[in-house]
């Protein structure tokens, strides 16, 4: 059964919380979502890079492949750098991708954005934060 490719964009940090967030993130999705074969790559400091997160799916048997990046909106990583690493002009959100001799969609999707879930989490961190009075 054929997949789909899923790479978590994260920014990357010398401290250990932004790579756990984004691995985390990608082992609960693998969990729940058995019909996407997720990795994870980083902007910077971190490893795997980007690059080296799209070498990674060789070998896998997709059909397309979506590029998430793991950020709230949209800046010059967002919209500058993330698309020259994986292959596509700036304002772009299609292109293609190699993969075993064959060429898959690649896809890149928007930053999390504005959105009523995002919300609800900050009520819920709030709520977290005023049970410690």
């Amino acid at each position: 059964m054929s997949k789909t490719g899923l790479l978590l964009v994260g920014h990357g940090s010398t401290l250990p919380f932004n790579k756990d967030l984004v691995e985390n993130t990608a082992g609960i999705i693998t969990k729940k979502h058995p019909e996407y074969v997720v990795r994870c790559g980083f902007m910077n400091i971190n490893s795997p890079s980007i690059g080296e997160a799209l070498a990674s799916f060789q070998g896998e048997h997709i059909n397309s492949l979506v590029v998430v990046p793991l950020f709230l909106a949209k800046g010059v990583h967002i919209v500058k750098d993330i698309p020259e690493a994986i292959g596509l002009d700036e304002g772009k959100n299609r292109g293609t991708f190699s993969l075993n001799g064959r060429t898959i969609p690649l896809l890149y999707a928007d930053p999390i954005g504005s959105d009523p879930l995002l919300a609800e989490l900050m009520i819920r961190n709030a709520k977290r934060a005023l049970s410690d009075l």
